[in-house]
């Protein structure tokens, strides 16, 4: 979605949230990630709600950016480069529905700006495997419990973000290490 400041915000799934926010948090261009639900039935979902597996909702980090600094392009790309888009329903040990790889866009020029850098990185064998990732409309976002916000920096020696977590933020602080804000 376009907001009046000129920033522009998109809706992605990539497994845990507690991976994704600090990652793209990181980004030159990115001014806000927060941590919710998107993609499901229910109204106003919990966390408890959504690990049911029932509520049809994807842990999402919504991406408020700057697009005259980092690109909706160039942010799918690494979006797609931190996490597994071709295995569905899980990234690593995390199975479920609510772990699946989805871009919920906002505009007709997000959705296919999605639909462009996929079949980009398909025909450049990123992967080994076909993408599985949902591209759908944003039919809500629902903010994730305040706990869950910036979890990683308020917990860094919690065992999942000490095994998980940290080893993905240091992967990508290094690979994208003139990408990332000063």
């Amino acid at each position: 979605m376009k907001l009046e400041n000129g920033s522009e915000a998109i809706t992605l799934a990539g497994g845990c949230f507690w991976c994704l926010q600090p990652i793209l948090q990181d980004l030159r261009g990115v001014d806000k990630v927060e941590v919710g639900y998107a993609g499901g039935q229910t109204k106003n979902p919990t966390y408890e709600d959504v690990c049911t597996d029932s509520t049809g909702h994807a842990e999402v980090v919504q991406v408020t950016f700057n697009p005259s600094v980092l690109s909706l392009d160039d942010l799918l790309k690494i979006f797609f480069t931190v996490h597994d888009p071709t295995t569905l329903n899980r990234q690593g040990h995390d199975v479920g529905t609510q772990y699946r790889s989805a871009v919920f866009y906002s505009t007709s020029e997000q959705k296919a700006a999605t639909e462009r850098v996929i079949r980009e990185m398909s025909g450049a064998e990123v992967w080994d495997a076909p993408f599985v990732t949902e591209v759908a409309p944003l039919n809500g976002f629902y903010r994730g419990e305040e706990y869950h916000q910036d979890y990683f920096a308020k917990n860094p020696w919690a065992g999942y973000c000490r095994a998980v977590v940290a080893p993905k933020v240091a992967k990508f602080r290094k690979q994208f290490r003139d990408r990332l804000k000063k």
